[in-house]
C-alpha cells in the first residue's frame, strides 16, 4: 500500500478549479431557471460545495455522507446569492446537479480520448 501526498499548491489549485467549474455550472443552472442573471452571483455558489468535495475526498469519506452536505450547502448558497423562494432554489439546485454531471461526463470523456490518442 502506498501513501499519496499532495502539495498545498496542488490542493489549492484543485480546489480553485473545482470551485470555478461548479460556479460555471451554477450560472448555467441559474440562467436556465431565472433567465438573464449576473454571472458574478454564481461565484458565491461554487466554492463551498467544492471544499466539501475536496475534504471528503481527502479523508476518503463515502459519497453518501458528503453528497447530502454538498447539496444542502449548494442550496443555501443559491438561496443566499439569488434570494429566491425555496421551490425555485430547489429547482436551481437540481438543475445544477444535472448540468454538473453532464458536463463532467463530457469533459472527462474528451480528456480520456485525448489521453489515449495514438502517437
Amino acid at each position: 500500500m502506498s501513501v499519496q501526498t499532495a502539495t498545498p499548491a496542488a490542493v489549492l489549485g484543485t480546489t480553485v478549479l473545482f470551485a470555478l467549474f461548479l460556479s460555471a455550472t451554477a450560472h448555467i443552472a441559474a440562467r436556465n431557471v431565472l433567465g438573464d442573471v449576473d454571472p458574478r452571483r454564481a461565484l458565491y455558489v461554487g466554492p463551498l460545495p467544492a471544499i466539501v468535495g475536496i475534504v471528503g475526498g481527502a479523508f476518503a469519506l463515502p459519497a453518501f455522507a458528503t453528497l447530502p452536505v454538498a447539496l444542502a450547502i449548494d442550496a443555501v448558497m443559491f438561496r443566499w446569492s439569488y434570494d429566491r423562494e425555496p421551490r425555485i432554489v430547489g429547482l436551481m439546485t437540481l438543475i445544477h446537479v444535472v448540468v454538473t454531471i453532464l458536463l463532467s461526463v463530457v469533459v472527462g470523456g474528451v480528456l480520456v480520448l485525448l489521453a489515449t490518442r495514438p502517437g
